[in-house]
């Protein structure tokens, strides 16, 4: 490195910016590696090159005489805190999605019940009244071998029906029906919006993902593991010892 001149590394890194081939990171990491580097990295002429490909919207600064890397840092900043404003945004928008399926999966839960009790109580009026409906065919039998009390109470609830018994029957085959088609219905939204929900959650966790904190959490994982293991092995030679 110290046999080529200043203007051959400065041309190389020239070469290097104006063809993508040296970003920003790449500037700043040759400026840690030693002194000549450091100020052959903050050419004026480098960092003019990179605001013009990083940031070709901004157009050239209302301040001549800022310096071209302070002038990036400023860009690269706002231009982070646009990015971070907008994957914040995107953030709320798939919790808002997640919130209101679950909703709708609480709100299509409430109304299977509903209509499974509606279905329940129409069955269950549905059997009374061919049970009452059974008894009057059979009047003749209950007249032979029933007391007198049964036979009363029998026609009783037969009397009390204002409605006939064969239209009320009807109706309630069909609200049982209806009942069943709807509750199918519901469970089929139900399905798609936990579909839904599942989708969303992925989406969510994809945008919260940080590998940078991940890759922490498993190599202290992997750390601790290594640790154990080393002191068992050490724990294990000293019992072989004793």
């Amino acid at each position: 490195m110290s046999i080529l001149p200043d203007e051959i590394w400065s041309r190389i890194l020239e070469i290097g910016t104006e063809t993508s081939r040296l970003g920003y990171r790449d500037l700043c990491c040759l400026s840690i590696s030693c002194r000549r580097l450091r100020r052959l990295s903050q050419d004026h002429a480098l960092w003019s090159t990179l605001l013009a490909i990083d940031f070709p919207q901004e157009g050239p600064s209302s301040l001549p005489q800022t310096p071209s890397k302070s002038l990036y840092k400023t860009r690269f900043e706002r231009d982070k805190a646009r990015r971070h404003a907008v994957w914040r945004r995107a953030v709320l928008n798939a919790e808002s999605q997640v919130f209101v399926c679950r909703k709708k999966l609480d709100d299509l839960e409430s109304l299977m019940l509903r209509e499974s009790e509606r279905m329940k109580v129409a069955v269950e009026e549905l059997a009374n009244f061919e049970r009452v409906s059974s008894s009057r065919r059979a009047s003749v039998a209950l007249n032979v071998w029933q007391p007198e009390v049964v036979r009363g109470s029998q026609r009783q609830i037969v009397e009390q029906c204002t409605v006939p018994i064969e239209s009320r029957l009807s109706a309630l085959k069909m609200e049982a029906r209806v009942c069943k088609q709807q509750i199918a219905i519901f469970e089929k939204a139900y399905n798609e919006q936990k579909k839904k929900l599942s989708e969303y959650k992925e989406a969510l966790k994809s945008l919260k993902y940080n590998p940078l904190q991940n890759n922490q959490s498993g190599a202290t994982s992997s750390s601790s593991n290594a640790k154990r293991k080393k002191l068992k092995r050490s724990n294990d030679c000293t019992s072989h010892v004793n």
